[in-house]
């Protein structure tokens, strides 16, 4: 398991779960590597699939996750880079089956920062699914939604009768209106600078998931977080 970004639940819940499935899992930071500095990513992958089965990786980049892979001689288990966090959405939609049965025409709102991993993957996962996903945060090129992402989910949208759609919203109560789902995230992630914390609070308290805006959903929508 190669952390270059810290977790507490994306490291424990592999690492538990290996050890309940009879595998082993060894954590191995960057912080206590040379990768980057006298080891290159392609050596660090050639050197970790001599040893391992599997590789997880939690990296900062998805090109230095693509570049992982592409090195390894074994399977790279993708557990968060800057545009995706794909185990996060399997748990989250595992969740969801076990609470409303099915995914598929479901309506699903994620409210707050939209231009994050989690949000990003939620979309792709989401219109796959078949879900109706509406999003809403503050405007400006720190938060909106990265445009290569709307051509792809543009696109995912397209592919059968049975893709869900998306929608772009500028006020959480509309985005939220009937879903089936509301989603929110933490306002400062890890990877950004505390000096933007204040500021950060201020754009982002009018996307703020309370019960004056949890009330626009359906009457037995459930309330979903990524967690810290």
């Amino acid at each position: 398991m190669l952390f270059q970004k810290p977790s507490l639940r994306t490291r424990l819940s592999f690492e538990i779960g290996m050890t309940q499935m009879g595998g082993h899992a060894v954590f191995y930071s960057v912080a206590d590597s040379p990768l980057g500095k006298k080891e290159t990513i392609e050596d660090t992958a050639k050197v970790m699939s001599r040893y391992a089965d599997i590789i997880m990786a939690r990296l900062n980049t998805r090109s230095d996750l693509r570049q992982l892979a592409q090195h390894s001689s074994v399977p790279v288990i993708n557990a968060l880079d800057d545009y995706a966090h794909p185990c996060q959405v399997l748990a989250d939609f595992q969740t969801i089956i076990e609470q409303k049965g099915k995914l598929s025409g479901l309506n699903f709102s994620f409210i707050g920062d939209i231009q994050n991993n989690m949000t990003y993957d939620l979309m792709r996962g989401g219109i796959l699914m078949g879900m109706n996903v509406k999003v809403a945060g503050p405007t400006g090129d720190s938060y909106a939604i990265e445009e290569s992402v709307i051509e792809e989910c543009k696109q995912l949208s397209s592919l059968s009768s049975s893709s869900g759609r998306f929608e772009v919203h500028s006020d959480a109560a509309s985005a939220v209106k009937d879903c089936d789902i509301v989603y929110a995230d933490t306002f400062q992630s890890y990877h950004l600078d505390e000096a933007q914390a204040e500021q950060r609070e201020l754009d982002l308290a009018p996307f703020q998931v309370n019960q004056e805006v949890f009330s626009q959903a359906a009457p037995d929508a459930i309330f979903m977080h990524c967690l810290p």
